[in-house]
């Protein structure tokens, strides 16, 4: 018999959905966010071999790189995006940053379908590298959503163990 997929919720077989998520800047959630791109590692593999073994080389674990994060944003006027953007790169005055507030530990927080935080994991150290502030237009497109975008760079993440499976009804 499988182990169980949730040890507080027997009663659940179905993972959790992708469409219930928030993350927090600041401690804030941002408002309309409709998209994150995947959490994703890569640890490069060394290849390593000694004089005296077969003709065959080892492999070590190297350095491990991170890929930038993805935000994707309904346009409105929620500042956020912008003005993290603007602490890496501002066109006023002499100051083309701020070197003290531009990196932040960002909360992802994934939720059941009842609203409750069940999975989070902690950003470290992320700065925005790419910033869209507005869509394309097309008069053409009537359904169409204006999206803002920022794309973040960081030092890692990992998971938050001190967030439990919270009880389902």
């Amino acid at each position: 018999m499988a182990a169980p997929l949730f040890t507080v919720n027997t009663h659940r077989h179905d993972p959790y959905r992708t469409f219930k998520f928030q993350v927090l800047i600041d401690g804030r959630p941002v408002a309309g966010l409709s998209k994150m791109s995947a959490l994703k590692r890569t640890t490069e593999a060394v290849g390593w071999r000694t004089g005296g073994d077969p003709t065959h080389e080892r492999r070590l674990p190297g350095g491990t790189s991170y890929e930038p994060v993805t935000l994707e944003q309904g346009l409105t006027h929620d500042p956020v995006f912008e003005q993290w953007a603007n602490l890496v790169n501002s066109i006023q005055g002499d100051g083309g940053m701020s070197l003290k507030n531009f990196r932040k530990d960002i909360v992802i927080n994934v939720l059941n379908l009842q609203g409750q935080v069940a999975i989070s994991y902690k950003l470290y150290r992320a700065w925005v590298s790419e910033y869209q502030a507005l869509p394309e237009f097309d008069a053409g497109t009537m359904n169409s959503v204006g999206i803002q975008t920022i794309q973040l760079e960081h030092e890692g993440w990992e998971r938050d163990t001190s967030v439990n499976e919270p009880t389902e009804s």
